[in-house]
């Protein structure tokens, strides 16, 4: 017998929203996919609302929503307070999903819920406190500490994506104000920055072939051109996984980690992306941090889907 109720979990990311149901054993019994890039606040609460009507009519024993967003979130009011990759600024989400929809409905970050996905029921199951980072259009971070999601003061802490790996670097992306972030450095898009400047600097490569015959170079073809060997997009992924590996050393310093999970659409890259990472981590941090394993992630792009509904049915428990 299920032992859990069924729960709706949204995962909306920076260009598309993942919509899933899980049954009372943590199953997806049904799931929808749509584009969310270019959305105002408006139209995105529309989807979503459509999206989450879709699913009750779907699966009519649903008793709750959890949203995932890439955004600051102040957990008490249920904010999405700002986003750097969509259009979200101190949107009262919570409330107006629950209103629509009349159910109960909760909102945290999306990588927080990717975290709490993987802690509960992937690469970092059995772990106390792990790192978890979600490398796409931007970088989100989550942080599991003491087994529990850690918020920080009104929710919106772990911002991992952000931390500055140059004083001097490049603007980040989006609307954050900072530079020099590893977002801008080691995300998706940086992923298919560089490919682009290596293509325009290797034109007998595959990638410069690619950029010649008017095809786009992005983060996909990057992938695409090194999992065939192409040494040039083999070297983009050494540039951009070492990049990543100088943040990894400084959150293994900082939290000493069982375990770092790494998920998102770059993914797709596995060690290609990874193996550079873990060298600059064991180069860099400080012993036994320089020993933390850095993992991909089980559960592949559903982990914010599946996180969410984890997190409605954790908070309506606490409710009741």
């Amino acid at each position: 017998m299920p032992t859990q109720p069924e729960a709706i979990g949204v995962d909306l990311g920076g260009t598309k929203m993942l919509l899933g149901v899980l049954d009372g054993d943590s199953k997806t019994v049904w799931e929808s996919r749509e584009r969310s890039a270019g959305e105002s606040e408006e139209e995105l609460v529309e989807m979503l609302v459509r999206e989450i009507g879709a699913a009750r009519a779907a699966r009519a024993g649903v008793e709750a929503v959890g949203m995932g967003i890439p955004a600051t979130i102040d957990h008490d009011k249920g904010l999405a307070v700002a986003a750097v990759n969509l259009p979200i600024e101190d949107l009262p989400i919570r409330d107006l999903v629950a209103e629509r929809t009349g159910l109960p409905a909760f909102v945290d970050n999306d990588a927080n819920v990717a975290a709490l996905a993987e802690h509960r029921f992937g690469a970092a199951r059995g772990t106390e406190n792990a790192v978890m980072l979600t490398i796409g259009t931007g970088i989100g971070g989550g942080l599991i500490l003491g087994g529990e999601i850690y918020r920080g003061a009104t929710g919106a802490g772990a911002e991992l994506g952000h931390m500055t790996i140059q004083m001097d670097g490049p603007g980040c992306q989006g609307s954050c104000p900072n530079r020099g972030c590893v977002e801008a450095f080691a995300s998706g898009t940086a992923l298919g920055r560089e490919g682009l400047a290596a293509a325009e600097a290797a034109p007998d490569s595959a990638l410069g072939r690619l950029l010649a015959a008017g095809e786009p170079v992005d983060g996909k073809a990057v992938t695409v051109a090194a999992r065939a060997g192409d040494a040039t997009a083999v070297g983009v992924f050494e540039l951009v996984g070492g990049r990543l590996g100088v943040a990894l050393a400084s959150f293994a310093n900082i939290f000493e980690p069982e375990v770092i999970v790494i998920g998102g659409g770059v993914l797709a890259a596995g060690d290609l992306l990874l193996e550079p990472a873990r060298r600059e981590l064991r180069e860099r941090a400080l012993r036994p941090m320089n020993r933390t394993p850095v993992v991909a992630a089980e559960l592949g792009e559903d982990a914010g889907m599946i996180g969410a509904a984890a997190l409605a049915r954790i908070e309506l428990e606490r409710e009741g």
